[in-house]
This record gives structure tokens, sequence and C-alpha cells, in this order.
């Protein structure tokens, strides 16, 4: 399997080889979209106006980054009032240095994680593994991929590519015996050695669901109480968000909220939802003594000023991928990157460079499946053939092959008599060769690649011209 630290740029085509060949993976990723399929079907069933609710939430992320900049503002003032610490991160880079300062000032070296797709974007626990800070990921899901040194491959389910055994043999380390692929020994012992390290962790850092403009507060939405310990036990917590996660009003988070668990997991509701609005006050029993809000750009702000700003409506809840034919038989570490599925291929290239990640606008058959289980709505297959359009303007993606045939072409289609008679001389030459069989079954050249997993059809034997000049003009 993908190594954790093994470079994220490589050929998605050679991935996916690998993986459709990996028969335990295969029927991992078969389950995962069949059970997860019919869950979200029963839960968007039974919520009423439905359609209305995206349609709302769509219209509130649209709104909001029109004004995002006024919205930031409002966020930082009222975290700051709340007693709260911002910082604006342009990149990556930098957001790891704030970090890592935030946690050297205290001194600290141990550290706890509540599950972040922003914090694997950034690459955070390497920075923290290179400063010499202990940090520990404490969603089970993470916490596994964690120990073997693996990228997550899915947003939602980050080891659903390993299997019980493997899961066993995985926990089976730090254990220091043979543990049983019993899903409630296995979890138990997590749970057990998850316990000690809240106990010792001095600084916990978290993701943000969403951030309210109005209130000065982020939230979490999680399925395990981990993210609640990693937020009150220590004593100082540092969330890490990117622009486009903040929300006005605290009256829009609902309409999110009815939509995320539903499109993730096919809950109605996920098990814990927490409104964190600053540090502890006093009085308060629980809550750390200080609280810091990361602030990530990383590239969004320069795709908000795109044709591809739809991309920051992404709420991070999976249902692009459980519904994509292809992740379902490639899964999540085909695509290199963090971000997995159809809403991968439009982002990884977006963060991470199109030229470096050139096949993943391609890595999709365009179906739709995706835009149809977006809670939001977004048209992720317009935005695939928009970065494929992109690609055709890339000096180094350029075929000199292709750019001749279209030259050839294009030079063809301005000389009308020269048209008329190739197509004459093709209709006559096809006409003869497919001898009755509609379909070209493989194609020369480069093109083979085609014709490998699918027939070509083929040229007519009768050109429509000669056929309206026999039949359509007596009609």
């Amino acid at each position: 399997m993908t190594d954790y630290l093994r470079e994220t740029h490589h050929e998605f085509l050679a991935a996916s080889r690998e993986a459709l060949a990996d028969a335990r993976l295969q029927q991992i990723l078969g389950q995962l979209g069949d059970t997860l399929g019919r869950r979200n079907r029963e839960a968007w069933a039974a919520l009423p106006n439905s359609d209305l609710i995206r349609e709302r939430a769509r219209s509130i992320k649209d709104a909001t980054l029109a004004d995002l900049d006024k919205h930031l503002a409002k966020l930082e003032e009222t975290v700051t009032a709340r007693g709260g610490h911002v910082h604006w991160a342009d990149d990556g880079l930098e957001a790891c240095r704030v970090i890592v300062d935030l946690i050297r000032r205290r001194e600290a070296t141990k550290v706890v994680k509540s599950k972040s797709m922003t914090t694997e974007e950034i690459h955070l626990n390497h920075a923290l593994e290179a400063a010499g800070i202990e940090a520990v990921e404490t969603d089970l899901g993470e916490y596994i991929i964690q120990l073997a040194r693996h990228r997550p491959s899915h947003i939602v389910a980050p080891a659903i590519h390993l299997s019980a055994q493997q899961i066993a043999e995985i926990l089976s380390k730090p254990a220091g015996k043979r543990l049983p692929a019993e899903r409630e020994t296995l979890a138990q012992f997590a749970r057990q050695a998850l316990r000690q390290k809240f106990a010792q962790a001095e600084v916990g850092i978290s993701g943000a669901n969403f951030a309210i403009a109005e209130t000065g507060s982020i939230v979490l939405v999680t399925n395990e109480g981990n993210g609640r310990l990693t937020c009150a036990l220590p004593k100082c917590h540092i969330a890490i968000m990117g622009i486009e996660k903040v929300i006005p009003r605290l009256a829009d988070l609902p309409y999110f909220l009815k939509v995320l668990a539903r499109a993730a997991t096919g809950q109605k509701l996920s098990i814990y939802t927490q409104i964190i609005t600053g540090p502890r006050r006093p009085g308060e029993l629980d809550g750390p003594e200080e609280f810091h809000l990361v602030i990530l750009d990383n590239g969004r702000s320069r795709i908000l000023g795109s044709p591809l700003r739809e991309s920051l409506f992404c709420i991070r809840c999976g249902a692009c991928l459980n519904a994509c034919p292809i992740y379902r038989s490639v899964g999540g570490h085909a695509y290199g990157g963090v971000y997995a599925g159809p809403i991968g291929a439009v982002l990884t290239p977006l963060y991470d460079g199109l030229s470096a990640n050139h096949h993943l606008p391609h890595a999709s058959s365009l179906c739709g499946a995706c835009q149809a289980a977006c809670p939001v709505k977004i048209q992720i297959p317009e935005m695939l053939i928009r970065l494929r359009e992109q690609l055709h303007h890339e000096p180094e993606q350029r075929s000199r092959l292709e750019s001749l045939a279209y030259r050839f072409w294009a030079w063809m289609l301005k000389r009308p008599r020269l048209y008329q008679i190739s197509t004459w001389l093709a209709s006559r030459t096809f006409g003869r060769l497919k001898r009755g069989d509609p379909w070209v079954r493989r194609l020369p050249g480069k093109l083979h690649g085609w014709t490998q997993r699918r027939d070509f059809p083929a040229p007519a034997a009768e050109r429509f011209r000669d056929w309206w000049n026999k039949e359509g003009r007596d009609e």
C-alpha cells in the first residue's frame, strides 16, 4: 500500500492498474459503495423538502463567497472579542510555522489531533515530527493510518482500504502483543491507548467543519468522542480552517447539519456536534485556557476569482466518492493527493498544480453521479471539463501529434471540395472493411488505448449527403 511519506504526485493510470488488480481492495470498495449508497438513499428519503434544503445550503455558500472578505473580517472580530486569537496563513508552510511556534511558546511536546483534512493538506504531522513534537491522531481511522504511515483513502473513512486483519497487524505493534481481528477488541485497545494520550496532551489541534462569523464559533461534526476530548482537555486548543469554511450566521448552520451527515454516512445527524466559542470562561468547568484559530488560504483566494470558484462550496462529506464509479473501482490512493474522488480530481490540481496532476481531470466518466450526490450540488463534471480545457493550453501537456491532427482537420474543413472527396473515400473504404460489423475492435497506434476497454463505432458505409440525395429528397 502507498506509504504516507511517498511523493503524492504520481501516475494515476499506473496506480489505478495496481488498485484494479487488488482483489481485496475491490471487495472493500464494493461493500462501501453498496452500504453507504443504501443508507444515503434512506436518509434523504426521510428528509422532507430535501431538494429545497440543498438549494438553500448552496445559496448560502454562494452568497458567502461573494462577500468572503467581510465575513472573514467579522469572524476575526468576534473570535478576538471572545478571548481567542486569530492567525492568517497564506500557504501550508506558513500555517505549519504558526502552529509549531504556538506549541513551542508553551514549551509543549505532546499534541493530540482530531480528524482534519486541512491538516492533511498542509502535511502538519510532518512539520510537528520535524520539530520534535509528538502528535497523535485520535480519530480511530486516522490513528490506524498514522501508525501504518498511509495517507487517507477517503475523506470520511480514511482507513477504508484496510481489512480487519490488516488493522489487527497494525495495532498489534503498539499493543506489544498479537491482537485478534475482532472489531470490538481492536476498538477497545485503541480507546485505552488514546485515553492516555488525552491525559498527557498539552495542546489539542482540530479542524473546523464550519466557522460562524456572527458568534466567533467553530463547529466540529464527528461520530467519535475524540473531538470533544481534543478540544476540552488540553490547556491550549488550536483550530485550523480554510477560508471557505466560514458561514455568516448561526441560523445558517442547521441547513448544513441536515445535509452533511446524510450525504456522508447516511445518518440523520452525526453523533457529536460541537459549537466552540473561544477559550474557557470564568466559572466554566472545562475547555482550554487558550484558543487559537488559524485561517488558511493556500490558493483558495486564487480559486475564488476563477470559473472554478464553485469547488469552494465543498463541505468535505465524501458523497461524490461514494457515488463515483471510478473511485469505487480504484480507491482513494490512486488519486495521489490528499483529496480523492471527483472533488479531489478538481481540488488537487487547483491546490498543487494542474501539470503535476494532469491525469486527474480525465479520471472521470463525466456520468454526473457526483453532482447528483453532492449535498450542495457542485457541478463537478463541468469543472473537470474546464480543467481538461486548461490542460490543452499547458505547453508541457501538448501533444505534437494531436496538434498536427487538429491543424490538418481545420485545414481540411476550410476546403469543402477536398472534405467531400475525403469523406467519400472513407465511406467506401470502411464500407468494404467492416463487413456488416458496426464496431471497430482495434484502433491503430496510440488510439488502441480506447479499444482496449471499449468498442469504437465504425464510420457509416454511406455518407449522409449521399443518403439524402438518394432517399431524403423523396420524403
